[in-house]
């Protein structure tokens, strides 16, 4: 009785191949994502220490974007598309979490003790461990360094074409 119009065009034939599959297998690669990674790691653990020492202030949910930059990153260097790049940007976050909040808490005490952030870590002891884990590290940090591992594991594994999608699914091997 009413015509309605299509909102979509007919399905369009994509012609794929075996190639295409083992071509993008091929371009994963789990070295890159965790060298990029780990670069990643000291460039934020640097401008964070930075930036809280400027402002005076902790920002503890800077470990969200710790999150989303090292997603973004194991995304873009990876190339990945099984489960090892969404894992491996957790890990990584979950380190550089932990890594950030040792070199804020550094160039906090530096500031302190009138010296330089790299003198300070390089005093770390084995005794220095449990006071840095009761005065600096916080629930807050545990809390926000957790949502970060989930977010970066969101944002890790690569986005397939529609071409790319359908040469992995029909070549897929049994």
């Amino acid at each position: 009785m009413l015509r309605i119009r299509k909102r979509h065009t007919p399905a369009e034939t994509i012609e794929v191949s075996a190639e295409d599959r083992s071509r993008l297998l091929k371009e994963q690669s789990l070295r890159d994502a965790l060298i990029a990674g780990v670069i990643v790691i000291i460039i934020f653990s640097i401008l964070w220490a930075m930036t809280s020492t400027l402002l005076d202030r902790i920002f503890p949910w800077m470990t969200v974007v710790l999150g989303i930059l090292i997603g973004l990153t194991v995304r873009r260097a990876g190339r990945g598309l099984d489960w090892r790049f969404p894992f491996l940007a957790a890990v990584l976050t979950l380190i550089g979490a932990l890594v950030s909040n040792v070199v804020v808490a550094a160039a906090f005490t530096a500031e302190a003790l009138e010296t330089t952030t790299f003198a300070i870590l390089r005093a770390v002891t084995s005794m220095t461990w449990p006071v840095f884990f009761d005065e600096a590290m916080s629930s807050a940090d545990v809390v926000f360094a957790l949502f970060g591992a989930a977010i970066a594991a969101f944002y890790a594994n690569r986005r397939l074409s529609r071409a790319e999608y359908l040469a992995l699914r029909k070549w897929q091997q049994d």
